[in-house]
């Protein structure tokens, strides 16, 4: 576990970035491919990986000028925004699996996926910069027949004032600047197991402020990342990033 930084420690408080997108692609070991044999398209589809959100991810990356720490194997193998201990790790398709294939899958694809993240957070506030962690995502427009009618959703936990107080003033810059349907904690709740939560429990909340981007797939069609992304990051910066 991550040691927390005392608050003593001199604080950066032009603070520090840092972006994942754990549902980057729909990747499949070679090993693995069996298990789509019967329904390979499965893959490409909202349940396979966040569509459209790879080259967001990127875009923001390179205008923001940090790093991207991005899984692409498909979250039908191995899903890396749940816990170890969450019935949806695995799905329906790798649920059955010997116990040997699940820690290879844990030890190679979600293990080194969640480090990253967690030592990129680390190494910033070992040199004094409090993080915003931006977790991307993108969902799907309609599901189980109800349509969601938000374009940004905005997911943090509600009971860290830091983590509140930042969304609000993304949802007010990003509302000034288009005409974009924003909702804080929808389609899904912001304190609901996933990554930005596990690394509540480990970093203190003057330090690490974790915050899910929620993209509608609509908004992701080819040619349209450039565009996200650019509105995204002016949104941040202009709010002085952390």
């Amino acid at each position: 576990m991550p040691a927390k930084r005392r608050h003593a420690d001199p604080v950066d408080e032009r603070g520090a970035i840092v972006l994942s997108c754990e549902h980057a692609g729909h990747a499949v070991p070679k090993a693995y491919r069996h298990l789509f044999a019967a329904d390979l398209s499965v893959l490409e589809t909202h349940r396979g990986y966040d569509i459209g959100i790879a080259p967001v991810a990127r875009q923001m990356a390179a205008r923001l000028e940090v790093p991207l720490t991005a899984c692409h194997t498909s979250r039908l193998l191995i899903e890396t925004n749940r816990s170890l201990h969450h019935r949806n790790l695995f799905s329906s398709f790798s649920r059955d699996l010997p116990k040997t294939d699940k820690f290879w899958l844990i030890e190679h694809i979600w293990r080194p996926h969640r480090e990253a993240v967690t030592q990129a957070i680390a190494s910033h506030l070992r040199a004094g910069r409090r993080v915003l962690h931006l977790a991307l995502h993108s969902f799907t427009p309609v599901l189980d027949g109800c349509v969601r009618t938000v374009d940004i959703g905005l997911l943090y936990d509600p009971k860290r004032q830091a983590e509140k107080d930042f969304a609000l003033s993304l949802q007010k810059m990003l509302s000034q600047m288009t005409d974009l349907r924003i909702r804080r904690n929808y389609p899904y709740r912001g304190d609901a197991d996933g990554l930005t939560t596990a690394l509540r429990r480990d970093f203190a909340l003057h330090d690490y402020l974790g915050l899910e981007i929620e993209l509608n797939q609509t908004m992701l069609k080819p040619g349209r990342a450039r565009s996200v992304a650019k509105t995204l990051t002016e949104a941040i910066v202009r709010l002085g990033r952390v």
